[in-house]
């Protein structure tokens, strides 16, 4: 619709150059986000993915990526979505690394035709990662008694007030390992010919946009505006997709509805704050 009206425009009044839409994905990956402090994932993305695809003067779509990872299932699914809209609607996707695109932030930039990055940028983290914390000492300490009843001798796997059991690890071991091989699998099918394998590049390291070019990682370095101004010409225009504003004026990817209660806004304050750590530890991992 926004091309028929350009057209119908006089000439001085048209809009010069091609309109690339361009969606930013930025954050780490986890579901559970609130209106003080929104995350990544499908749901949050999908809205500005599905907007971005429906332009149908452009040949591609550009995403901004900037994420340390995360969730691997909203990763996967967020890479789905962005390779099945692109075989739907016949377009490429280039991919632009800020920051950082590791781990799941990394997943997330195989669904890209094409990844440029920053020499400084970091990329890569191939591998899978779980943490958390022991306090098997501190109900005791504390004088309180913990009484869990089960049905199923595994349910209480990994609680973390009790005494770390070897069992449990080779478990979450095997889930890793499983993970980690869709991860690589992943690599192996979208880079193909263009990875080189150095022996480590499925460890778990991460590398500068540089090195990331030499292991075949990304296809360029550059930022986004130059790369599409060299790519379709001086008078590209990029567009920025926008994500829904809620009722309070904050603009996030996905959609509310319905004024927030009191409680709603305390409850969704204490799940920022827990959000908020385990982001930073993600972003504080790549140095940043």
């Amino acid at each position: 619709m926004a091309g028929l009206l350009n057209r119908l425009l006089p000439k001085r009044f048209r809009k010069k150059g091609l309109a690339i839409p361009v969606v930013r994905l930025h954050g780490a990956i986890m579901t559970g986000g609130s209106q003080f402090k929104p995350t990544l994932s499908l749901a949050t993305a999908a809205p500005m993915l599905e907007k971005a695809f429906s332009n149908k003067e452009s040949p591609v779509v550009a995403i901004s990526l900037n994420s340390p990872g995360g969730s691997p299932v909203q990763s996967r699914l967020i890479f789905q979505r962005i390779r099945a809209l692109a075989e739907e609607k016949q377009k490429k996707v280039l991919i632009f690394v800020e920051d950082v695109a590791a781990s799941g932030g990394y997943m997330i930039a195989l669904a890209g035709d094409e990844i440029f990055a920053d020499p400084t940028s970091i990329v890569g983290s191939i591998g899978v990662v779980s943490g958390g914390f022991g306090f098997p000492e501190l109900l005791r300490k504390i004088g309180v008694e913990r009484r869990v009843y089960t049905a199923g001798e595994n349910k209480v796997i990994l609680d973390p007030f009790q005494p770390e059991k070897g069992s449990d690890i080779e478990y979450l071991k095997t889930l890793q390992l499983e993970i980690h091989k869709v991860f690589i699998d992943m690599v192996k099918m979208r880079r193909g010919e263009r990875l080189v394998d150095d022996g480590e590049i499925f460890s778990g390291l991460f590398w500068t946009g540089g090195r990331g070019l030499e292991l075949g990682l990304i296809d360029g370095l550059g930022d986004m505006r130059e790369v599409l101004k060299r790519r379709f010409g001086k008078d590209v225009r990029l567009e920025l997709i926008g994500s829904a504003r809620t009722l309070l004026g904050k603009r996030l990817p996905g959609v509310v509805s319905g004024a927030p209660s009191f409680g709603e806004i305390a409850a969704q304050a204490g799940a920022g704050l827990a959000a908020s750590i385990e982001e930073r530890a993600l972003w504080s991992r790549y140095g940043l």
